[in-house]
């Protein structure tokens, strides 16, 4: 049999080629327990190049890595790789600021994490502290994939900022806008695990809020084929920007999802200019009958343009990751 070894250059990004698959070029080992070539995820981060050109993988061993941790600007093309999201965790507990919190910031382009978690534990387990948004991950940069992760927190868990990003197979967990910012993303066969009931009795939660700013921007967040679960109550989202745009599609709902299904929040009065919408949707939450009037009815190709993986990626850049 021959089995062809390569090295293969697309966009700029360096990677080594085995037969039809794709691997990084370099690979870092983190364990705390000092078998590897770093103790922390940051110390193994920082010692990838300044603007980085060749996809390098850090896989990090099992245990509670505590420390906050950012991926800068300037060092695209990184993978973490864990050992699941039960095993490998990243465990932080700020909540100064929004902009402080994050437990896990990565700002740079081209990046993959797979089989990890990223905590931020000042509510989450719910516990005595004050509710404040303290976020979990902070997610910038363009074109970054999460596989088999999870993302827990309790106010503002997963900030996802900006860019294009494709979630897979992940866990969400929080109670208040624990996912919102201004993202492109499509979050698909995620479980979203709410906890209504850390809340007062009788007060829901929301699980996105939303930050489009104009009816031009291509953004918004697409929940396909994902379960929505947990305690307490939720609202589907509420916009945090004045064109937000949401759509849950063949998602399973349990009850804890009001019967409204969505707030306008501060934007009442200026419902016409929301994308809030839910098609094909199951479960005892699904029920449509009392939804907000404002609700949506996409059509069928606006639903086939926001589900399916073009809306994240018309360029190929998941074709080219290394794996």
């Amino acid at each position: 049999m021959l089995v062809i070894f390569s090295v293969g250059l697309s966009e700029s990004q360096l990677y080594r080629q085995f037969g039809y698959k794709k691997l990084a070029y370099f690979k870092i080992t983190v364990d705390q327990r000092g078998g590897g070539n770093f103790s922390t995820i940051q110390s193994a981060i920082d010692s990838v190049p300044a603007y980085n050109m060749y996809w390098t993988t850090i896989i990090i061993k099992a245990g509670i890595y505590r420390e906050k941790v950012q991926i800068p600007y300037d060092k695209p093309y990184i993978m973490l790789k864990g050992e699941g999201k039960r095993k490998t965790q990243i465990v932080w507990d700020d909540h100064d600021s929004l902009a402080q919190s994050p437990t896990f910031a990565s700002l740079a382009d081209n990046i993959i994490v797979k089989s990890m978690s990223f905590v931020n534990s000042y509510n989450n387990p719910v516990n005595s502290n004050p509710r404040t948004p303290a976020v979990a991950a902070v997610i910038t940069g363009d074109k970054s994939m999460f596989f088999r992760c999870g993302f827990y927190g309790l106010q503002d868990t997963l900030w996802d900022d900006n860019g294009r990003h494709y979630y897979k197979l992940c866990t969400i967990q929080g109670a208040v806008d624990f996912i919102f910012g201004g993202g492109q993303s499509l979050f698909e066969r995620c479980a979203i695990s709410v906890l209504g009931g850390a809340l007062q009795p009788g007060l829901a939660g929301f699980i996105t809020a939303q930050g489009r700013t104009n009816p031009h921007d291509s953004n918004g967040f697409v929940f396909k084929d994902c379960n929505v679960f947990g305690n307490g109550l939720t609202y589907l989202g509420r916009p945090w920007r004045s064109y937000s745009r949401v759509l849950f599609y063949n998602s399973k709902f349990s009850d804890i999802v009001v019967p409204q299904g969505w707030s306008a929040w501060n934007f009442a009065g200026q419902e016409d200019k929301l994308t809030f919408a839910e098609y094909g949707c199951y479960g005892p939450g699904s029920d449509t009958s009392q939804r907000v009037e404002w609700e949506k009815e996409l059509s069928s190709e606006t639903l086939r343009l926001l589900t399916g993986l073009n809306f994240i990626d018309t360029d190929g850049w998941l074709q080219q990751l290394p794996f």
